[in-house]
């Protein structure tokens, strides 16, 4: 894995805020050229296309998911020109309310995190090889359609 890049593929609920503070132990020594981090967690919905989901069953590709997660924060880490990219997603049953993602990044200047976390949680959620199995009242159905994501101009 690229240095300055972490990405964590997990199973069971995760705590955003614990995994931004364990990235901010690791990052103390480097701390005094960080002027800026940005944050985004997603969470999971109740509802979806005019219907109301109860779970999702979440799946991916091992080794292909987190390969593709590393190619995007490393494409991001050097076109922003960042100290440090977390990427942490949710695999498995969730139910709404729980966290299914946290992108993080940490840079010199705000406008480099802003961008960068964007760009990254945007990239993700329309290439990465995740499969959404929702499970609604009435039976059961595949996510067929997902955020179309940035161009690569972005």
């Amino acid at each position: 894995m690229a240095e300055s890049v972490r990405i964590k593929v997990v199973d069971s609920l995760f705590d955003p805020l614990d995994e931004i503070r364990s990235a901010e132990t690791e990052l103390a020594m480097r701390r005094s050229k960080i002027g800026a981090s940005s944050f985004f967690v997603g969470s999971m919905r109740d509802f979806n296309e005019g219907d109301s989901v109860q779970s999702m069953f979440l799946e991916h590709y091992s080794g292909m998911t987190e390969k593709r997660l590393e190619e995007i924060a490393v494409l991001a880490k050097t076109k922003w020109g960042l100290d440090w990219v977390l990427i942490v997603h949710r695999i498995g049953q969730i139910v709404p309310a729980e966290s299914i993602v946290l992108v993080a990044t940490w840079s010199a200047h705000r406008a480099q995190a802003f961008e960068s976390c964007r760009a990254i949680m945007e990239k993700l959620k329309s290439t990465a090889p995740f499969w959404k199995k929702e499970s609604l009242n009435d039976g059961t159905r595949w996510v067929k359609n997902n955020t179309a994501g940035y161009s690569e101009n972005d």
